[in-house]
């Protein structure tokens, strides 16, 4: 079996090629995502829909891995992401990020991010609440 370290690699390798059938693919079915804001959404399929949606507002968007450590099956990883609503330059941004990943069986049971992400809703003319 794969370490972990390569999943959660092959999980933001599949997120930055906007891939959502493969990022599908290495979640599992129960799969858990904690956004920044710290709220839970759950489910392979409920996130499968949820990226695409992503995707279509932030066609560009991109994780950068820095360094990232592992602890069994909990891959600390820590870098940037970025991107830019409607690919527009003018709304681009470009954020010091952490993840958390999960994994189980091979999957990505849970990814969750750690960042302040006012600049990236600002960008696509949101507030958080």
């Amino acid at each position: 079996m794969e370490p972990p370290l390569s999943i959660v690699h092959k999980f933001v390798a599949c997120i930055n090629a906007a891939d959502v059938a493969g990022i599908a693919n290495l979640m599992t079915e129960d799969h858990r995502f904690v956004d920044a804001t710290g709220i839970v959404h759950a489910g392979r399929q409920r996130m499968s829909a949820g990226w695409a949606q992503y995707f279509a507002m932030f066609p560009d968007y991109h994780i950068e891995i820095e360094d990232a450590v592992t602890e069994g099956d909990v891959v600390a990883a820590f870098g940037w992401a970025s991107g830019s609503f409607h690919r527009e330059p003018a709304k681009a941004w470009k954020l010091p990020t952490a993840f958390r990943g999960t994994v189980r069986d091979g999957r990505v049971a849970e990814w969750r991010v750690y960042a302040d992400i006012e600049p990236m809703l600002q960008s696509a003319g949101m507030r958080r609440f």
